[in-house]
């Protein structure tokens, strides 16, 4: 079996599933929980993405998975096209599997995704601050997309964050290209 460059099996990635979308959303708590101790509480008590959302991604194609050996999911992505380019809405990795390059993982199961479909780049917002947000993405190739770059789809995704107080915190928009 090959691995990609993460060192995880691409066959462990795959589309979600209607049934594993409530243990997403308690995955999704989970990993919010890593904001608590950094002095960032409200970002760990927002609600995760409601069922309605994670349908959405669903019926559109654009809900990853990646699983451990009994197929039970470990983190997830979702995506969607922003201004020509593929945006990852969400990615996230439970705790108990951190560390395992699995969200990088993801990000590059997507990047193989949205090549094939010929997207240029991938985006993102993230906290800038927070050594598992914007300096981990840096690591993964992104870089920051100055503000007064952002296109119409980037800066409304900015404008939502803003409105619900995640700009408590400095955000920022990054950008890969594929």
């Amino acid at each position: 079996m090959t691995t990609c460059a993460t060192g995880v099996s691409p066959s462990h990635i795959r589309l979600a599933r209607r049934a594993e979308l409530p243990g997403l959303q308690g995955l999704e708590r989970r990993s919010g929980e890593l904001f608590r101790p950094i002095g960032m509480a409200e970002v760990a008590e927002d609600e995760p993405s409601s069922l309605a959302e994670l349908e959405h991604y669903l019926e559109a194609g654009r809900a990853w998975v990646i699983i451990d050996a009994d197929g039970q999911p470990l983190g997830y992505l979702l995506a969607e096209p922003v201004d020509g380019d593929m945006h990852i809405a969400q990615v996230s990795v439970d705790p108990a599997a951190a560390r395992r390059r699995l969200g990088a993982a993801l990000i590059e199961h997507l990047a193989g995704v949205a090549e094939g479909k010929g997207f240029p780049a991938l985006t993102l917002t993230t906290y800038r601050d927070v050594p598992w947000n914007a300096p981990y993405y840096r690591a993964l190739g992104f870089t920051e997309i100055p503000e007064s770059e952002l296109g119409p789809g980037l800066r409304a995704i900015r404008e939502l964050e803003a409105k619900a107080g995640l700009d408590r915190w400095p955000r920022l928009a990054m950008s890969r290209p594929i």
